[in-house]
Parts: C-alpha cells; sequence; structure tokens
C-alpha cells in the first residue's frame, strides 16, 4: 500500500505536487511511484511529478537522469511517462541533455508502437518552444511518419504530429511545406487524422 493515499482514485495531484517540493519523503515515495505496477500510484505519481515539471521544472531537473532512464525502458508506460516529463524538463535543460538523447527520444517514433510513438509526436510542440534550435529537425522528423514509423498505426499517429504541428506552426520558418504536409493528409484512412488536417487547414488558412 503506498502512504500519502497514491494507490486511491482522485486524489488531488495539484494539492501533492505543492507538498512534494517541500516534502523530500513524499518527493522520493513519487519517483518511486511512477515505477510501480500499481496502475493508479502509477498514474498518480505521474500526473503529480508532471505538474512538477511543468510549474517547477527547475526542482524537478536534477532528477532528468532518472527520467532518461525510464525512456530506454522495455516497460512502454513507463517510457510514456518519461516522453512527457523530459519534454516538460527541456524548459530548463541548462545542460542540453536533450541533446544527448534526441536520436532515442525521436527513435521511439521511429518505433513499432502507437502508443509510445504518438506522444513523442504530441510532445515536439513543448519541445520546440522550448528549444526553437531544433525546429526545423524537428518538423522534418514529424513530416517523415511514412518513411520513419515501423508500426500498422502511421495514419493515426500523424494526427497527433499535426496537432503538435499546429503549435508550432505560427512560428515556423516551413510554413508552406507543413501546409503542403497537412493537406496530403485530409485523404488520410484515420478519421481522426483527416479531421486534425481539417482542423488546422481552417484554423492556418
Amino acid at each position: 500500500m503506498a502512504h500519502n493515499g497514491l494507490d486511491e482514485k482522485n486524489i488531488d495531484v495539484e494539492g501533492l505536487a505543492q507538498d512534494a517540493i517541500t516534502h523530500e519523503d513524499l518527493f522520493q515515495e513519487l519517483l518511486k511511484g511512477v515505477r510501480s505496477k500499481d496502475d493508479t500510484t502509477r498514474q498518480n505519481s505521474f500526473k503529480t511529478l508532471q505538474i512538477i515539471a511543468e510549474n517547477a521544472p527547475e526542482f524537478l531537473y536534477p532528477e532528468w537522469d532518472n527520467f532518461q532512464e525510464m525512456l530506454h525502458s522495455s516497460n512502454n508506460y513507463q517510457k510514456f511517462i518519461a516522453i512527457y516529463i523530459l519534454a516538460s524538463l527541456t524548459s530548463v535543460d541548462k545542460d542540453n541533455k536533450f541533446d544527448d538523447i534526441f536520436d532515442d527520444y525521436y527513435g521511439i517514433l521511429a518505433g513499432d508502437k502507437a502508443m509510445t510513438a504518438s506522444h513523442v509526436a504530441l510532445n515536439s510542440s513543448i519541445i520546440v518552444r522550448n528549444k526553437p534550435e531544433l525546429q526545423s529537425r524537428i518538423i522534418d522528423i514529424l513530416m517523415s511518419i511514412d518513411d520513419i514509423h515501423q508500426g500498422k498505426q502511421k495514419e493515426l499517429i500523424k494526427a497527433y504530429a499535426i496537432e503538435a504541428l499546429m503549435k508550432i506552426h505560427p512560428e515556423a520558418e516551413d510554413e508552406e511545406k507543413i501546409k503542403e504536409f497537412v493537406r496530403t493528409q485530409l485523404e488520410s484512412k484515420s478519421p481522426k487524422t483527416r479531421n486534425m488536417a481539417q482542423c488546422f487547414l481552417d484554423k492556418c488558412d
């Protein structure tokens, strides 16, 4: 049984996030909790740490290596958590640690698991916002899903890529290239991707 109610549904993750910054024992429990086999404990721990990653990233940044290790886990839940937290921590990545794992992070998009690949695509807008120097590299990768993703859900993953591109697009140098990519997705086999492409073009044209 987890202390602090981490194994209970509907706990106050906002309150826990605030407490964790001043209570080392709770913070350590959250770091253990994201690796828990219990779904509720893992989800609660993840949600709490994600709030910290977004609102007090400098507090969580010293744990970067911990999440980097999870990114390489064979467990897709752990990967999923690392995809989100590392993206948020790029806002304070003064040591440029993301540069060292760039290929590993985007290697997940090139893998065959839709659950993790789609969220790498989705979090790309956060990484581009925090590290604008990576913008054109990331845009190129998002527009190459047909060539790089190995799984059966390529068409669905493009919906997440378009969602990220929608946030990147206003500042993007490759504006026309992005629109062209999105236009071709109006013919996608995935209804979600077709809808997302339409939504993008309605907002951007």
